[in-house]
């Protein structure tokens, strides 16, 4: 079963398995690497540790609301989310590691316990976008992963599983081609060599393929990576989220 047909129950298996990755790096940092840049411009690694935490009580918060029917917001406001990050940065490792393994706890025990019928209910994110609560754990999914890569510790595009790469690779692309401008980014193909995967990015007939590992070609259409070991020519790509 891959991530694209899983059902909320299902990905909740790969969220907590995403999770213990995750756990597990953590239990690898230090106090001095806790304050290095991450891969992210401008966060340190204690950025990207904060954010994770409040991104599962934000998450929470919408598993909340649906199973509730009362409005929760995912952020009380992008002000006060920006001001948790920037809080929660320097604080020390130990203090880090307990909130990021006590935030993902308390979601995934809500989501664990979640009647089937709440899944259909929909929320709103902190962008304003209607979703269902069944979307929910593909969002932290996500998260988990494409941060891991982010904290800059080893952890690597060729790291994400295989089903996770199969769902967003695709999201990615429909995602991009939306805000795509013609005439800074001709249109392209983006064919992958480890699957049949093959896509256009762009209106229009493509000017040109580009080729790699599909975990590689995602890694750069996310702005995860200058794209070395893709081939063709890669032109710019607005920002993906």
């Amino acid at each position: 079963m891959t991530s694209e047909t899983a059902t909320p129950t299902d990905l909740l298996d790969q969220v907590a398995a995403s999770t213990a990755r995750f756990d597990t790096t953590i239990g690898t940092l230090t106090e001095a690497a806790l304050t290095e840049p991450s891969r992210l411009p401008g966060w340190t690694r204690g950025h990207v540790l904060a954010h994770m935490s409040r991104n599962a009580d934000s998450l929470l918060n919408l598993l909340l609301w649906a199973r509730t029917g009362i409005e929760i917001p995912q952020y009380a406001s992008g002000a006060l989310r920006d001001a948790d990050i920037e809080a929660g940065a320097p604080r020390p490792l130990e203090v880090q590691h307990a909130d990021f393994t006590g935030s993902a706890h308390r979601w995934q025990a809500v989501a664990a316990t979640m009647p089937s019928p709440d899944w259909h209910a929909e929320v709103r994110n902190r962008q304003g976008g209607t979703l269902t609560a069944a979307q929910i754990p593909w969002m932290r999914l996500r998260e988990t992963e494409i941060h891991h890569v982010d904290l800059g510790t080893g952890y690597t595009p060729a790291d994400w599983p295989a089903p996770f790469v199969a769902r967003l690779l695709p999201e990615t692309i429909t995602d991009l081609s939306a805000k795509l401008e013609p005439a800074a980014t001709p249109t392209f193909d983006i064919q992958a060599t480890d699957t049949d995967f093959i896509a256009t990015l762009g209106p229009g007939r493509p000017h040109h393929t580009i080729v790699g590992p599909s975990h590689a070609l995602l890694a750069w259409l996310l702005g995860r990576s200058p794209g070395h070991d893709l081939t063709g020519p890669l032109p710019p790509l607005p920002a993906w989220k």
